[in-house]
């Protein structure tokens, strides 16, 4: 049997007897059955629910549209967070290293990214009124904005929680004390959000970096990533004192436990990272093929206010090697495209 220490005698949302929770070993048919009643992760998924259901409605009312697509992201975010608070990875996270590992990671990774591809920041600035909507725009576009917001603290932002969580006393706090562990799970969802938030830009941004910044940033977190999982997996154990007061008779052992948590922790955060990168690829390519059709539009509307000054084929015409003339192209006449396409003569 397992023992999960719980300082508040609270046992799975149940008052008992002993500081001691003890729990049984983790089977198959335990992983879709058994569940914890978090009372926290349930409030602050119905409040994040409530709030993003009421903004799309008063947004309907007024007249605008919200993608339906944002929606559903939204939700699997809030989806992701009861994933690893209530079912079977939130009952065994202060019992087994991997079960913790999985949460941060969808914490920090996961949920973060789902939330911010449902652009909630948009939807709050179009249902704000008009004043506090043009506070909100003087603040986002700050230059202390522009500067929190700088690539290298939102890299910074992906990659040193996880280090200050397990390479610090902060991951057994967490373990022993329920608002420590509440505390640690709200700061990777934002830690996690701020960066997604900044990197896909669906909502308004502080800065506009190029989406090639976001690739390097990626392949910096997959180097980082790495070395916390190779110092977990070959360091000493993480909160042994917690987990040997446990006296787990059932599943891996205290390094075979670690050295899972620490493959999850590698091998999952650059699996987590894959759709970011999709993500990031194909907004990159819409965003050309956005630029792409205004420069078209332009060199259109270019051409079509050229047409009508000439009534013969060409206007100015270009004198020729031979002698003779030849009607001068319309963008050789454009300030920009004439030195991009000039031919010598």
């Amino acid at each position: 049997m397992g023992r999960s220490l719980r300082p508040d005698r609270r046992c799975n949302g149940l008052e008992v007897d002993i500081v001691v929770c003890v729990l049984p070993a983790l089977t198959w048919d335990r992983l879709a059955t058994v569940w914890t009643p978090d009372a926290g992760a349930l409030m602050v998924v119905a409040g994040l629910a409530l709030a993003y259901g009421l903004g799309v409605r008063r947004l309907h009312r007024q007249g605008g549209v919200w993608p339906r697509s944002r929606l559903w992201w939204f939700a699997a975010g809030l989806m992701s967070i009861l994933l690893v608070t209530v079912s079977v990875v939130g009952v065994y996270a202060g019992t087994l290293f991997w079960a913790r590992a999985v949460q941060n990671i969808v914490l920090l990774m996961i949920t973060p990214m789902f939330l911010a591809l449902g652009a909630p920041l948009t939807l709050l600035r179009d249902t704000l009124p008009s004043p506090a909507r043009q506070r909100a725009s003087d603040i986002l576009h700050s230059r202390a904005a522009r500067l929190l917001t700088f690539p290298v603290v939102m890299t910074a932002a992906l990659i040193v929680p996880l280090y200050l969580v397990y390479l610090t006393p902060l991951y057994e706090a967490s373990l022993r004390s329920a608002a420590v562990g509440a505390a640690v799970s709200a700061g990777l969802v934002i830690a996690g959000f701020l960066y997604f938030w900044t990197r896909f830009r669906l909502d308004p941004t502080p800065r506009t970096d190029p989406y090639l910044i976001s690739i390097a940033i990626s392949f910096a977190e997959v180097i980082f990533d790495g070395v916390l999982g190779l110092i977990l997996w070959l360091g000493p154990l993480v909160a042994s004192q917690y987990y040997l007061a446990l006296h787990r008779a059932w599943g891996p052992d205290l390094r075979l436990d670690q050295i899972i948590g620490a493959g999850v922790l590698w091998i999952g955060g650059d699996l987590a990272g894959l759709p970011f990168l999709v993500t990031i690829i194909t907004r990159m390519m819409h965003e050309d093929q956005r630029h792409a059709a205004a420069i078209d539009a332009e060199l259109d509307a270019v051409e079509a206010a050229s047409a009508p000054r000439s009534a013969t084929p060409a206007s100015s015409p270009t004198r020729l090697a031979d002698g003779h003339h030849r009607a001068r192209l319309w963008w050789e006449d454009h300030p920009e495209l004439a030195q991009r396409f000039r031919r010598g003569h």
